[in-house]
């Protein structure tokens, strides 16, 4: 896929690249003044094994039509760059050549086949391009870059809800420990439990006590397992020490700490730590007080 810029507007384009550098890298090579310049993605340029100063053909189906049949346009390029978007999808199939020389090469004279627009904050978009609607009417159309990859985007999502319910089991089988772990306490607090009864405790002191207890438990857990979460993700976003095979687009692991999904999943902690401490609360302040102390 190659995409034809002009090096004087485009230049945030690729990542690494000022205007004055595009300018050089997509000009005539000043060894051979003959051949201009490309800048390959770095999957691309191994995969076909070459490195800057080599020499390649750039063959476009857009060429001249013979009594032989369509003969397709070709012009010799020399490799100047390389570049690294982190989107293996992009860095294995893009090039970037000279507005003009992408023309010539295409037999379009002075024409453009698309516009790219670039924006400060990419989660904008879907606003943007509302706003261009009534500008640019049909035969124009325009996607943006989550309809690009809305394949993409679409497993994402399915791999977040799988994520969530495979995360709500988890918990729950840690909530079956705490409802275990207070139900043992009622058995071997049966004692204290009929001398508190015998006091004057009322059913709901009892039952306030054991959910205290589970909860102080739970949120203890809940505590630690956000901050050392929210601390794994830190570092993974900032040093992306965990590398992806080249069958995902993302070189390395995408990471974005979303606050909304880290209160919904403490949140959802809570509650079934709080779900949890209903039974054994419940048996305890049920306890018979006479037959506790007869039996305890």
């Amino acid at each position: 896929m190659v995409r034809g810029i002009d090096p004087e507007n485009s230049f945030s384009l690729i990542k690494g690249f000022g205007p004055e550098e595009l300018k050089k890298v997509l000009g005539k090579d000043p060894a051979d003044s003959s051949f201009p310049g490309i800048i390959l993605g770095k999957d691309l340029a191994n995969s076909i094994g070459v490195i800057s100063g080599d020499k390649i053909i750039l063959m476009s189906p857009n060429g001249i039509v013979s009594p032989m049949g369509n003969i397709p346009s070709m012009k010799r390029f020399v490799v100047t760059d390389t570049f690294d978007s982190g989107m293996y999808e992009y860095d294995s199939a893009l090039a970037y050549i000279d507005l003009k020389e992408a023309q010539q090469l295409a037999g379009s004279k002075d024409q453009i086949s698309a516009v790219g627009i670039w924006i400060n904050d990419v989660f904008d978009v879907k606003t943007v391009k509302s706003g261009l609607s009534d500008i640019f009417r049909y035969p124009f159309y325009m996607r943006d870059w989550m309809e690009i990859n809305k394949s993409l985007f679409s497993a994402l999502k399915l791999e977040k809800t799988a994520m969530f319910i495979i995360l709500t089991l988890i918990i729950l089988v840690a909530a079956f420990n705490i409802a275990s772990a207070l139900i043992m306490m009622v058995m071997e607090k049966t004692k204290d439990i009929a001398v508190l009864k015998t006091m004057g405790a009322t059913h709901k002191t009892i039952r306030r006590i054991f959910m205290i207890q589970g909860m102080i438990v739970g949120s203890f857990g809940t505590f630690l397992g956000t901050v050392s979460g929210i601390i794994v993700c830190y570092f993974l976003k900032k040093y992306d020490f965990i590398q992806l095979p080249d069958a995902y687009p993302f070189s390395t692991l995408p990471v974005q700490l979303e606050y909304g999904d880290v209160l919904a999943i403490a949140g959802s902690a809570l509650l079934i730590c709080f779900l949890s401490t209903l039974y054994p609360s419940h048996k305890a302040s049920t306890m018979d007080p006479v037959e506790a102390l007869r039996y305890g």
